[in-house]
């Protein structure tokens, strides 16, 4: 708990807490109880009888009169009898343990202000009209005295005021008790934690809540560094409406809107059972850092909540809703209205789960609707569990898928504005700007792709869900957002294995919304052999699968082998089996084999495809030559040979001119050698 280092000093200046009045008429030793009703120890008979709730004071008239204004004039505008006047006390603040302190203040004795009962005496004697008009230094003047002094002082002392508060209103708000304490807490909770140092209570496994380090002379070595989120557990044990005034005024003092938001999740958990589920977050506190002694009220005391959600689910029926129910729904409309407008001041699978109570529990459609918007902006953050909701409103789908239709739009939404202004900031917050910016890329939409797929297989089971709606839902998110749509796939084979009377123009208009060049290979192996697609839809993803055959071999020609186009196919089928649920892994498991069977088949298939591609080609080369002598005429061919015949005329002509030539050239030497012979 916190303690401060000045609070027993003010204390001893303040005589330590203890009131009395010198000033009063009966000599007494003290109050006596006698079953129900108290006595003076005097031996004055009592000629006033006061009634409050169960309890009788028997008094005397004079103390009384002197100090109370309220007293007084109910007594001389009474027609009772003389001797004995009777007063009723039924609206007292307080009760009779309030009005049994101040009566005793009336009557001099010493009365002990405690954190505890100071909120009750100061309504009271407010109530009583104990004025400085009636007695110098009356009830009045000394309560709201130790109040300023003492109380809004210590952290401590400030938390069990404003938890006694509860059952003052509204004395305690007019008085402005409750805003007082509202600020001193708000004021403390925004210290630097490092001007504050851990006081331990002796447990050995649990620290108390820190204490003001005043003092200057403390040792560095033996304080403890305390966490930003010290206040959280002290701040939980505070009804609603108070922990929205207290957080409201951290929130005027300037406290980063992550601390504030989690001191939210916080509240929530402890006070709204089944909303942190097992393992995650921290769960409903079995002890509270700070007790009184007083009773708690107002129905939202730690032993009445702890029936946990099935108490909820009975708010849901026709019949008229618990208590809890009207408490929790009260709890979850406060926890919205407060909750920081930038994004990520709380999580989004708190919005998630906050959102699924709120349906439930027939919270105020605005608030459901400002819930939604803020989910929408933070929706890539999202996990399938969260997302499963059921229906509440008497659909006949077993999940909400309503709801995720509205979510998608909002998160839609919000990234068309953050595009469409990417210069400025949508708000004058830098920590809600720099929040925002980190959404607006395109990994968000291809989180929140992967996202609904998944949720489209789970929800294709439900035999309720109209064709109509899968397709809206799976269609509400542009091509570019996903790159891969085996996810799709998945869900279009769930539902058609769950839907099989669909018929023929149903299953084409639903396998419509898959890209089939954007399967993977074993996607469109598995798709290959599936009998429940359309025929046309298998056509489509032969066609495909063997145009990725094709360039991932010829890829595969222009790299090494380690880098062939397989390789990055591997993780790529791990990430999606991982989103994949577990039934839906076990069939595509029980078909892995036939895939490996098929990829053998396909280069059989390819191989002898090629033969077939070349044996076309030759047919092709004959059938043209064929075609060419058919064309040609019996006129044309004639003239081809006369053509032929002469060249062949031609060249003979060329050959026999030298021959003559050359016997011509013999003939002329003849005579000559004749002549030499001769002579």
């Amino acid at each position: 708990m916190w303690e401060s280092e000045t609070e027993s000093v003010r204390g001893r200046e303040y005589g330590n807490g203890v009131l009395s009045s010198n000033k009063h008429g009966v000599k007494t030793d003290g109050f006596e109880l006698r079953g129900q009703s108290w006595y003076v120890a005097t031996d004055i008979p009592s000629d006033l009888l006061v009634q409050v709730g169960d309890v009788n004071f028997q008094l005397h008239k004079y103390p009384m009169l002197s100090r109370s204004g309220k007293v007084n004039r109910l007594i001389y505008e009474s027609n009772n009898h003389p001797d004995l006047n009777k007063i009723a006390l039924e609206d007292l603040p307080g009760g009779p343990e309030a009005f049994e302190l101040a009566a005793k203040f009336c009557y001099g004795i010493a009365v002990d202000l405690t954190a505890g009962n100071i909120s009750g005496l100061r309504c009271a004697a407010e109530y009583l009209e104990m004025t400085e008009d009636l007695d110098e230094g009356n009830l009045i003047f000394k309560t709201e005295a130790f109040l300023s002094y003492v109380v809004l002082s210590s952290w401590r002392d400030s938390i069990l005021v404003l938890k006694s508060c509860e059952k003052l209103s509204p004395w305690a708000e007019n008085l402005q008790i409750v805003r007082r304490c509202s600020e001193s807490i708000a004021w403390k909770a925004c210290t630097n934690p490092k001007g504050i140092k851990w006081a331990y209570t002796g447990k050995p496994s649990k620290v108390s809540s820190p204490k003001w380090n005043d003092l200057k002379d403390s040792s560095p070595s033996r304080s403890q560094p305390v966490p930003p989120d010290w206040w959280f557990e002290d701040v939980s044990i505070l009804r609603t409406d108070h922990f929205v005034r207290v957080i409201t005024a951290i929130k005027v003092k300037g406290m980063r809107f992550e601390l504030i938001g989690a001191s939210i999740m916080h509240y929530a958990a402890k006070w709204l059972p089944g909303l942190i589920k097992d393992g995650q977050g921290q769960g409903p506190a079995d002890d509270m850092s700070i007790s009184t002694n007083s009773n708690s009220s107002g129905g939202t005391g730690s032993s009445s909540w702890k029936g946990g959600l099935h108490m909820i689910v009975a708010g849901t029926k026709d019949d008229t809703p618990s208590i809890q129910a009207k408490d929790q729904r009260m709890i979850i409309e406060s926890l919205i209205s407060i909750i920081p407008p930038q994004k990520d001041s709380v999580s989004c699978s708190f919005l998630l789960r906050l959102l699924r109570m709120a349906n439930m529990l027939k919270v105020a459609p605005a608030l459901v609707t400002e819930l939604e918007k803020r989910v929408g902006m933070q929706f890539e953050q999202a996990t399938l569990a969260d997302l499963l909701i059921p229906s509440y409103n008497k659909s006949e789908t077993m999940y909400d898928v309503d709801l995720v239709q509205r979510l998608l739009e909002h998160f839609l939404v919000q990234e068309q504005m953050e595009s469409s202004s990417p210069s400025r900031p949508p708000f004058s917050d830098k920590h809600m700007y720099e929040g925002t910016q980190r959404s607006n890329n395109p990994n968000a939409k291809m989180r929140v792709a992967r996202l609904v797929d998944s949720y489209l297989t789970e929800v294709s089971r439900d035999r309720n869900l109209s064709l109509t709606k899968f397709q809206v839902l799976a269609e509400a998110l542009p091509e570019s957002a996903r790159t891969c749509d085996d996810g799709l796939y998945r869900a279009i084979d769930s539902y058609l294995k769950a839907h099989p009377t669909l018929s023929e123009h149903e299953r084409k208009r639903l396998c419509r919304v898959m890209d089939c060049q954007k399967l993977s290979i074993d996607a469109c192996m598995h798709a290959a052999q599936n009998e429940r697609l359309p025929l046309r839809i298998v056509v489509q993803v032969l066609f495909s699968e063997q145009v990725k055959i094709s360039n991932a071999l010829a890829n595969s020609t222009l790299k090494d082998p380690a880098e062939t186009q397989y390789q990055p196919l591997i993780p790529n089928h791990k990430t999606l089996l991982e989103a994949t649920p577990l039934s839906f892994q076990e069939g595509w498991a029980a078909a892995k084999k036939d895939i490996n069977t098929l990829k053998f088949e396909l280069e059989s298939v390819k191989a002898k495809y090629l033969e077939l591609q070349n044996d076309m080609e030759n047919l092709q080369r004959q059938f043209e030559k064929m075609s060419k002598q058919k064309q040609t005429s019996a006129w044309t061919s004639g003239w081809k040979k006369l053509s032929k015949l002469t060249k062949m005329t031609a060249v003979e002509n060329h050959d026999i001119v030298p021959q003559i030539s050359t016997a011509a050239e013999q003939t002329r030497k003849t005579p000559r050698r004749w002549r030499n012979s001769i002579s």
